[in-house]
């Protein structure tokens, strides 16, 4: 069984009744969401125990009290700029937000583009949103922001911008990535609110870091991993400590960001502001779930590895720039780690070694290596019938329902016929069955054949297992074995020399 360092009923107890704190004595809470609310499985893998939809559920409990208004950049949209997780576009990632907010029945109050200047590709998105009965914002750029006090806070700034009408006691400001424009949007309506008399105050709601562990906590420095691409920095929070002689962490751009927010919230309210630091403007409770610290020091621990594998593979592929790279691979040195003290990575490299060997071939061999839920490792190579993921992810469930490998799941009539449809009807130059294929075949068996039923009842325990690929994997591959739920790793080496198909 997995272990479990962190009690997410507990942390969501407290973290309802503080959130619900801040809305005393006020008409408005406006609470920055930082994160992902939903499917955030940096939290779940660093914090084993954590329900990656915690932040929804927690929602779930206020929905009486709560909407949300989903921001999203411009510039974003018009660069089709890709989540990594998904896979998918941000444009697409806030459609399928809203479907998700709405299954959990909390109302989504609008959608707004920030730094907008009439890109064509956003005024289609727009449309969209509309025409499917969505209320649709824009916000434009304001020129010195956020440092320029005078002109945020005169005609061309907060009071040119649209005010969106909300309904609720807290609105929770989120969007589908950094640099979305939320915390900008929080401090737009709190201009809006103060000037048509309303008392409105925002807060911030971060996982991470987590301000009361310390700052050297692997849970925190994972994080720094994470955000490597972001040069975000954890540091102690002097503020904080200055103002009530606690130790907190914190992080550069809150703390960079906390003066001049502190000079705007002042500059609308006409007071100083509540808060004495950037901690203060934080409500995260996340260290009141952690249950074993050791448990979660180790999840921890991995999930660094796994970024430098992450950042090395997006600097090959020519998106991290060298200065992201030096800094992944000082964070790893640092933590006082290597590479191979993940799991399934030595044993993919030796079988990859050896199949190279005894077939004397000067190519790279393409091989996954999964580590069970009981600490097992069962590996898969390319062949000329199936890839490498496919490989693992039959050998695995083979092992899973302990299935002898000389057993055929699949008839190999039924795969050559899938070959053959794939190169002579489909024209695919990749003959071999990748792991999405496999499964379809394995589902479809299934329903005559009761071993290849047996090995499919066991697909859901594939769940949470790690793997490692010794060579780049294909964008497919890549996402069928995410949505199994196996988190995957891999060398930055191209399979072959190919440009498209790799």
């Amino acid at each position: 069984m997995k272990q479990v360092g962190f009690d997410t009923d507990k942390y969501l107890k407290e973290q309802s009744n503080y959130i619900l704190k801040r809305v005393e004595n006020i008409d408005k809470l406006y609470l920055e969401f930082g994160g992902k609310l939903i499917g955030d499985k940096h939290a779940k893998r660093v914090l084993p125990g954590f329900d990656e939809d915690a932040k929804m559920k927690l929602l779930a409990t206020l929905k009486d009290q709560a909407e949300i208004i989903i921001c999203v950049y411009a510039g974003d949209i018009e660069n089709s700029k890709v989540r990594g997780d998904y896979g998918i576009t941000y444009d697409r990632d806030v459609l399928r937000l809203i479907d998700e907010y709405r299954t959990y029945g909390i109302p989504v109050n609008s959608v707004l583009i920030t730094r907008y200047h009439d890109e064509p590709i956003v005024k289609i998105f727009m449309s969209k949103l509309e025409r499917s009965g969505i209320n649709v914002y824009t916000h434009r750029s304001i020129e010195g922001y956020p440092t320029n006090v005078e002109e945020i806070m005169g005609e061309n700034g907060f009071a040119s911008n649209e005010f969106i009408e909300t309904t609720k006691p807290v609105v929770v400001v989120t969007g589908p990535g950094a640099g979305s424009g939320k915390l900008a949007t929080c401090l737009n309506q709190i201009y809006h609110e103060y000037s048509r008399g309303k008392k409105a105050s925002y807060a911030k709601f971060e996982t991470f870091p987590v301000w009361n562990l310390p700052l050297k906590h692997p849970v925190n420095i994972a994080y720094e991993a994470a955000t490597v691409d972001l040069k975000d920095v954890n540091m102690l929070d002097n503020y904080h400590y200055e103002a009530y002689g606690e130790v907190a962490v914190n992080y550069n751009r809150d703390m960079e960001m906390f003066p001049v927010i502190r000079r705007i919230i002042a500059k609308i309210t006409g007071k100083e502001s509540i808060y004495q630091s950037p901690t203060d403007m934080g409500v995260n409770r996340i260290k009141s779930g952690i249950i074993d610290d050791d448990i979660v020091v180790e999840a921890a621990r991995q999930e660094i590895i796994r970024r430098l594998f992450n950042i090395e593979t997006d600097y090959k592929m020519g998106v991290a720039d060298d200065e992201t790279l030096r800094r992944m691979q000082v964070i790893l040195e640092e933590s006082d780690l290597k590479k191979e003290d993940r799991v399934p990575v030595q044993p993919a490299r030796d079988y990859a070694k050896a199949v190279q060997e005894r077939v004397k071939s000067n190519n790279l061999q393409a091989v996954i290596a999964i580590e069970l839920a009981n600490g097992q490792v069962v590996t898969g190579r390319t062949t000329t019938l199936m890839d490498a993921s496919a490989a693992a992810v039959l050998n695995s469930l083979k092992t899973l329902a302990n299935i002898a490998d000389e057993i055929d799941l699949l008839a190999p009539m039924i795969l050559e016929t899938i070959q053959r449809l794939k190169t002579d009807e489909l024209n695919s130059k990749v003959p071999t069955l990748s792991a999405n294929e496999l499964l379809i075949a394995l589902a479809i068996s299934a329903v005559t054949n009761p071993t290849a039923s047996l090995a499919y009842s066991k697909i859901k325990e594939l769940k949470d297992t790690q793997a490692h690929s010794t060579v780049i994997m294909n964008h497919e591959n890549e996402q069928t074995l995410k949505m199994l739920g196996i988190d995957i790793t891999n060398d930055p080496v191209y399979p072959s020399e190919n440009l498209y198909y790799n």
